[in-house]
């Protein structure tokens, strides 16, 4: 009888440190996971940025170039503007779902990798 409540108190001593170990390995792949999306993250974030100030510059250029050629610098500002306009309402209206799913698709990819 007491060789049974050994062998019971065992298996409970196992089965407890078997539930501690597969905890802990799910903090660690979780961790993993989320320090891989966030170390590719910054990455793009600073290409990103670089794009934005390079766009940026190159707009304000534009623009006062055309408001040159139109006789007023700040018409120039008008069409850039309305460039932008009419682009921002093409992308709401046409691509706006196709990369919200592209983007939901890659970072899924990149969690479940």
């Amino acid at each position: 009888m007491e060789e049974k409540t050994n062998l019971v108190e065992s298996l409970i001593n196992r089965a407890e440190e078997y539930g501690k170990t597969s905890i802990e390995l799910l903090k660690l792949k979780a961790i993993d996971k989320s320090s891989d999306v966030v170390s590719s993250f910054i990455p793009t974030l600073a290409v990103i940025l670089f794009i934005s100030l390079f766009t940026l510059i190159l707009n304000i250029g534009l623009a006062l170039w055309i408001g040159e050629l139109l006789g007023k610098l700040y018409y120039g500002f008008f069409v850039i503007a309305a460039f932008y306009g009419i682009t921002g309402i093409v992308f709401h209206f046409v691509i706006h779902k196709w990369l919200k799913r592209r983007i939901s698709n890659a970072y899924i990819r990149r969690l479940l990798k």
